[in-house]
């Protein structure tokens, strides 16, 4: 594989090549970290052309890594990728755990950070504003804000966002189209810089649609973590305008994963471990207080990703 060139984060991450890979942590049997497993997992997602790696995120199980686990996992994705794809790593908590995971992940080598809500408290805007504008003056990278649960955000404050010169970008994990489109309307007009923008919710694939309406092409996707062709084959559709390719994956594949990640709580990441592991990849199970999904749940999961194979089979991929 080629290595692309090396720039500025947001120029790396603004051109949508491929969807952006966010791994889960691998575990041994004694529950400890994997290293040896996670790095295949990340390499192999980097040769099936992820664009990205956002590593030790939502995904990657970032609430459940103690300090010194999360510093080595960035540490393998960033050996792991060799420099083809940029690394970015989470950093959440109050804002001096925030910062401290910021600087660890500066330490391992990442290209740059993603800033998840504050643990717990519900802010008003103007102290959101200041948590993140810490956060990105405590380390050289650059980051991206993340939208959803405690930190929503109103146009003005993206649009502060959006003037700081360390803040490349904001994930919306909330899935208001309405203030989607407004926050991008107000930095339209505010801001002379580009400011990136991610469709980040659960399964993104299933609003991607809606999403490309307002200007938004860039997603994340759980299912690359073990399904990269159909995720491949839905990025390429996407982004080209192959709307009944994209329609015929929803109808088939990710609206009924939807239907079934929907059917226990925290399935957005148990679900996807258990299905990385149907394809091969012992990565272990989920840390409390997630829990497994249920027997019958991986028996659906199971047909469901035989289901989407044929769908490629079906349409010579």
């Amino acid at each position: 594989m080629t290595s692309p060139p090396f720039g500025p984060l947001a120029a790396r991450l603004g051109i949508p090549s491929g969807p952006l890979f966010f791994p889960v942590t691998a575990y041994g049997p004694d529950g400890a970290v994997d290293l040896d497993t996670y790095r295949t997992h990340v390499r192999r997602g980097v040769e099936a052309g992820a664009a990205a790696v956002f590593a030790c995120c939502g995904t990657g199980e970032f609430h459940a890594l103690a300090p010194e686990e999360f510093e080595a996992c960035v540490a393998a994705a960033v050996e792991a990728t060799e420099g083809r794809v940029p690394v970015v790593a989470g950093a959440g908590y109050g804002t001096a755990l925030a910062v401290h995971y910021a600087r660890i992940a500066e330490r391992a080598g990442a290209d740059g950070l993603l800033a998840m809500p504050p643990y717990l408290v519900v802010a008003g805007q103007e102290g959101l504003l200041r948590h993140y504008t810490q956060l990105s003056e405590a380390t050289s990278l650059d980051i991206i804000v993340y939208q959803r649960d405690n930190a929503v955000f109103t146009p003005e404050t993206v649009v502060a966002f959006a003037r700081h010169p360390k803040i490349l970008g904001l994930k919306d994990g909330l899935g208001d189209l309405d203030l989607m489109q407004r926050i991008v309307s107000a930095v339209r007009t505010q801001v002379p810089e580009d400011f990136l923008y991610f469709n980040g919710l659960p399964t993104a694939e299933l609003t991607g649609l809606a999403y490309r309406g307002i200007g938004i092409t860039l997603y994340s996707s759980a299912v690359f973590c073990f399904a990269p062709d159909i995720a491949q084959a839905f990025h390429k559709a996407l982004n080209t305008g192959d709307d009944a390719a994209v329609n015929k994956l929803l109808d088939g594949f990710y609206r009924p994963l939807v239907e079934l990640r929907n059917q226990g709580r925290g399935y957005a990441v148990s679900l996807v471990k258990a299905a990385v592991r149907l394809r091969g990849l012992d990565v272990g199970e989920v840390r409390p207080p997630l829990q497994e999904p249920t027997e019958e749940h991986v028996k659906q999961l199971t047909e469901l990703i035989e289901h989407g194979q044929a769908l490629l089979e079906g349409a010579g991929k």
